[in-house]
Formats: structure tokens, C-alpha cells, sequence
């Protein structure tokens, strides 16, 4: 019932430059992405921005683009028709194991992570069908409530109430954040606590 950092990825859509004036409380929306990105960096949690048309919108918001690991351009509201899918099934590289090495001196492989935090603009149209596409694609998704807006609040809180009923759990960035950390005697808690404040 509640996030494990271990399992997690972050994905952030389409937070760019010529969308984000027109997004109701843009500003508050965007610092609570922001937020995400360093406590994902600070927890090492993968971090994934996707980019649509941005040929005619802009990059990631740059604050954003250098916290990803990698940024999809797309095309298709859905980002998973472009790829993100792939990104986030994509094996984690085992660190260090030397093939020639015996099996039993070999790291094992990090486990495969299967919860995505997504969080993102427009909330019901690139962010309402990119989270429909993972959970199609039976990846545990999450949406970060405060980090995603529409133009029209209305539209943002449909896109919640679809998502909902169709399995997503609806989150805050803070409960993302303290879920992430577990408890006061983590090691980066400090840091974390002033990202929060």
C-alpha cells in the first residue's frame, strides 16, 4: 500500500515551455514537479521526461531536463506509443560484473522496477493517456495530483476520477517523498527535508 523507492520510476510529461502559461496554477505545478526530480535524484530513483512536438513546444522545462536520465520526444499523446514502455521495462545495467567472472562472484542484476510516479501536463490528455497506456501494459502507476494541471481545472479533475477508476493510486509529492524516504532515520532525510521546505 505504500511506495518502495527500490521499485519505483519517475516519469514527468511534457512539461515545456509554450504549455505551462496556460496551465491553471502553472507556477505551483511545476515547482512540485521540480520537487520530485531532485528528491528521485537525491534517492536515486530513474527519472524519465517525455517532450511532445517540441519542434513546436519547446524542450523539458531545463530545471527538469537535467535531473532525467532520458527525455522521449513524442508525437502521440500517449507516450507509450513512442516508447516509454521500453524505457521503463528497459533492463538496469547489472554494475560491474566482468562476464569472464564465475557465477557465484557476480553481482546479481538489480531487480526490475514496475511502479511508475508519473506526474505531468495537459492532466487529461498526455498525462491521462500515458498513464492509461502503462496500466494497459499492468505497470503500477501513480499520479502526483499537485504536479499535474490542465488548462481547465475541470478537465484535470475528470482526468483524476478516470484515472482512479481504472487503478492508478492518486498521490501529493510529499506523501511520494516521505513514502520514498520511510522514516526519520533514513541517511538522506535532512536533505530531503529541506528539498520538502
Amino acid at each position: 500500500m505504500l511506495l518502495d523507492v527500490n521499485d519505483c520510476q519517475l516519469v514527468l510529461v511534457d512539461y515545456q515551455p509554450r504549455l505551462m502559461p496556460a496551465i491553471a496554477e502553472g507556477g505551483l505545478v511545476l515547482a512540485r514537479a521540480q520537487l520530485l526530480a531532485r528528491m528521485a535524484q537525491l534517492l536515486k530513483v530513474p527519472v524519465f521526461g517525455t517532450e511532445q512536438n517540441p519542434a513546436k513546444l519547446g524542450e523539458l522545462d531545463p530545471s527538469l531536463r537535467s535531473l532525467c536520465h532520458k527525455v522521449l520526444p513524442k508525437m502521440q499523446f500517449d507516450a507509450c506509443a513512442d516508447g516509454l514502455v521500453d524505457l521503463v521495462r528497459a533492463p538496469a545495467a547489472a554494475g560491474g560484473n566482468a562476464r569472464s567472472l564465475p557465477k557465484h562472484l557476480q553481482k546479481p542484476a538489480p531487480a526490475p522496477r514496475n511502479t511508475v510516479v508519473i506526474a505531468g501536463v495537459e492532466s487529461h490528455i498526455c498525462l491521462l493517456q500515458t498513464a492509461l497506456g502503462l496500466i494497459e501494459q499492468e505497470i503500477d502507476v501513480w499520479v502526483v495530483t499537485d504536479a499535474c494541471g490542465s488548462r481547465n481545472p475541470r478537465d484535470r479533475d475528470a482526468a483524476f476520477d478516470r484515472l482512479a477508476g481504472n487503478g492508478a493510486e492518486l498521490v501529493s509529492a510529499e506523501m511520494v517523498a516521505f513514502e520514498w524516504l520511510g522514516g526519520a532515520d533514513h541517511p538522506k532525510f535532512r536533505e530531503a527535508l529541506a528539498l520538502v521546505k
